[in-house]
């Protein structure tokens, strides 16, 4: 059994979206806070597999709460989705750096959130689409200014390379599977020795630098 906390200011946002989760019988709402200290609190108590946060919230908003649970070792196990009405670009690049695993606007059809909560459980980073191609398009856009080379990206290989820019795109390891036709267990070794070569504490830091570094362009994906 999945056990999720919900965190939202919005008490009809919540309803709705718990009704989603708890009719699936291996996902359960264990916990709803309003603001993210309570959401924090929550998951200092009871420590839930996912947390579905809003970003904008009294209190403490959603980017702060997720800095804080990733940053907290006695939390190292729970994955944070953000949600939002708002798919402004800098708060989805804000929700990346403060560890999430995920970012899905509001608007999402009930099968993408519900994939989404499963994929974050199982380590995979998952981004919605639309929001990936506003993120590279918005970072494609920016005046040159590279950062410094950084020499563990010369310990990738060029297959390694491959699979973290399709990580930056939001795929999962299944798709990232399907897509170099190899199977699921090879997709993830590539992926934790990429994680391994970089330092890297998680999938959403691996993207992270894969936008900074320009490793992904307009149109990538479809290549």
């Amino acid at each position: 059994m999945i056990r999720i906390l919900l965190a939202d200011d919005q008490r009809l946002v919540r309803a709705g979206i718990r009704g989603i989760l708890d009719d699936e019988d291996d996902l359960h709402v264990v916990a709803e806070a309003a603001d993210g200290q309570a959401a924090l609190a929550a998951c200092r108590e009871l420590q839930p597999d996912v947390v579905l946060m809003d970003i904008r919230m009294p209190v403490m908003d959603g980017l702060e709460a997720a800095r804080r649970i990733t940053a907290d070792e006695e939390l190292a196990a729970v994955k944070v989705v953000m949600l939002t009405t708002f798919d402004l670009d800098e708060y989805v690049y804000g929700a990346l750096r403060a560890g999430a695993t995920g970012f899905l606007v509001k608007d999402t059809e009930p099968a993408e959130l519900l994939h989404a909560v499963r994929v974050a459980v199982r380590g995979d980073a998952l981004i919605s689409p639309s929001i990936t191609r506003r993120l590279i398009a918005e970072f494609a856009s920016r005046p040159d200014n590279p950062r410094e080379p950084d020499q563990r990206l010369d310990a990738l290989t060029s297959r390694e390379r491959e699979v973290m820019q399709l990580i930056a795109a939001g795929c999962t390891n299944d798709e990232i599977a399907a897509r170099l036709v190899v199977s699921p267990l090879t997709a993830k070794t590539h992926v934790s020795r990429i994680m391994a070569k970089l330092g890297a504490r998680d999938r959403s830091q691996v993207v992270v630098m894969a936008y900074e570094y320009r490793m992904v362009s307009p149109g990538w994906l479809t290549n």
